[in-house]
């Protein structure tokens, strides 16, 4: 029985490798070839592989459920992806089923998209070649392998974003990302030589059960932890690194949706990937700690003052980031898993529908109702919902910081009650909001056995006080604007907000002057500025 078991599992495992080779094999031959009929069949065998993919890991999933339940090891999972160079874990099953549902989502919308478009067969190879390296990076036990994977990642998604290499900003907007990039090329291969230097080799099971079995710290380990932080603010372009993700808008729709919903979450998914590797809270949780939740406070506000549906759509991408590598600093590890994987889909969702966003928002809102109305049953609801959370802390891991957002998060749902509605629809809409908590509880639930142990896990003082502090912050500064938003106060920091407090500027013009030398470009160029394509231009 066991000999068939292993059988199976190396079959199965053998097959999710194979998945992105030959992904990366259909990408070298649609990049060669020149006829039409070998290019569509192309497409459809690409779907065919992803689609392929995603049945792979469900059921690899389902053996690793069975490993847990099985005496004898069951299935074997973890020996026999040692031998493959898999890390055959929940955080990799997960990630790569996203990524395969992604990768399959757009392929299908692009397909049609880009029907009759110059740019359709360039698309195509550099497109699987970015969701190869993705698939390779989730599920790699290789340091080196996941700093080539995610290298191979940048390069590929540049001659995406230059897909059009016609319109200067689009190329201009490519290479001020190809520098951020290659910084955090080089700050990921620093901390993997570093981590390297520490436990003396490149595995990640074999690093993790160093650290389990005697928890160490050193020189070498802090550093690696910076590093790493720096190189996830760069990849979640957090202020005041988040200029090019403004203006890269002007690449097709379906290169928009893959960088938004499955190459910018890549920063976080390192640190849930490597966290086991350090001892405990180190300087680079403080880092992220410090600049996501920073970046997702500025994001927020600035998502609330503009009118641009794009340009709102990037800065709720800002905050959703910063927002996880915040949770990732406050070491809610399988919140900042659900964060990633929920906001992949939306995200992808929200940019495929892009058409269909501007009807939306061109639409008439309802007439809220009273502010009065409005606070009354926001606060209901958010007593209610923080003595739900008094009575049960697991659901948000006894942490207050997580419970106090959530109560948030419910409060403000409650707060968009209609004017006109009735006692009756008002009392099911606060229900609504209310049911977030047992929501997230069950997602909790369903993703918590695919982190690693983290409960000795602990925080500093000043790592509280920075994120009540920050907490209390966007508190305030959102009830301001949603409650006072035409107030004398208020007009100024509206403009000052909706241009991210200028605090992209620095960095911005640096990049920029180094691109356009990069692009021989005259100087000006560097001094146009950007005119953003609307939504209606790009669907």
């Amino acid at each position: 029985m066991n000999f068939l078991m292993t059988t199976v599992a190396s079959l199965s495992l053998g097959l999710w490798l194979a998945v992105p080779l030959c992904l990366f094999a259909v990408a070298l031959f649609s990049a060669r070839s020149t006829d039409a009929l070998k290019l569509n069949h192309c497409w459809r065998f690409a779907s065919r592989l992803l689609a392929a993919s995603m049945l792979i890991t469900v059921f690899i999933g389902l053996q690793m459920m069975a490993d847990t339940r099985l005496p004898d090891g069951g299935f074997g999972l973890a020996e026999v992806g040692v031998r493959f160079g898999l890390y055959t874990d929940g955080i990799a099953t997960w990630m790569a089923l996203m990524v395969a549902f992604i990768g399959w989502a757009i392929l299908r919308f692009a397909d049609n998209y880009l029907r009759g478009d110059p740019g359709r067969e360039r698309f195509l190879p550099w497109f699987l070649t970015t969701i190869t390296c993705v698939l390779i990076l989730a599920f790699t036990n290789n340091l080196l392998v996941l700093a080539g994977a995610w290298v191979g990642v940048s390069l590929a998604l540049h001659n995406l974003l230059t897909l059009y290499p016609d319109r200067p900003q689009a190329r201009l907007a490519a290479v001020q990302k190809f520098i951020v990039s290659r910084t955090g090329d080089a700050l990921v291969i620093g901390g993997v030589m570093l981590l390297y230097h520490h436990y003396g080799t490149f595995r990640l099971p074999e690093m993790t059960a160093m650290q389990a079995a005697n928890p160490s710290d050193s020189t070498a380990l802090t550093a690696a932890a910076i590093v790493l932080a720096l190189a996830a603010v760069l990849k979640c372009a957090q202020i005041p690194f988040h200029g090019w993700l403004l203006r890269v808008m002007e690449a097709p729709t379906p290169v928009s949706a893959l960088l938004h919903a499955g190459v910018i979450n890549l920063g976080g998914f390192l640190w849930l990937r490597l966290f086991p590797v350090f001892d405990g809270f180190t300087a680079g949780h403080m880092i992220l700690l410090v600049v996501g939740g920073t970046t997702a406070v500025i994001a927020v506000i600035t998502m609330m003052t503009h009118y641009s549906v794009k340009h709102a759509l990037a800065w709720s991408t800002c905050a959703q980031m910063g927002f996880m590598l915040f949770e990732i600093g406050m070491g809610a590890y399988t919140l900042a898993l659900l964060h990633l994987l929920a906001h992949s889909v939306y995200k992808a969702h929200s940019f495929l529908a892009a058409g269909r966003t501007v009807r939306v928002s061109a639409a008439e809102v309802f007439t809220e109702l009273p502010v009065r109305s409005r606070l009354l049953w926001a606060s209901v609801t958010a007593s209610l919902a923080s003595l739900m959370l008094l009575w049960q802390p697991w659901l948000v891991e006894g942490n207050p910081v997580f419970g106090a957002l959530l109560v948030l998060a419910v409060a403000s749902a409650a707060m968009g009650m209609p004017r006109g509605t009735d006692a009756r629809a008002r009392a099911c809409i606060a229900g609504l909001a209310l049911m977030l908590v047992p929501v997230y509880a069950l997602l909790h639930a369903l993703l918590g056995s695919a982190v690693p142990e983290h409960a000795t896990f602990a925080l500093p003082v000043a790592a509280w006080v920075v994120g009540f502090a920050l907490l209390a912050v966007l508190a305030l500064m959102s009830l301001v604007v949603a409650l006072a938003p035409r107030a004398r106060p208020m007009a100024s920091l509206h403009r000052h907000f909706s241009h991210g407090l200028y605090l992209d500027l620095p960095f911005d013009q640096l990049t920029r002057r180094l691109a356009s030398q990069a692009l021989n470009a005259p100087a000006a160029l560097s001094r146009v500025p950007h005119r953003p394509f609307t939504m209606e231009e790009k669907a």
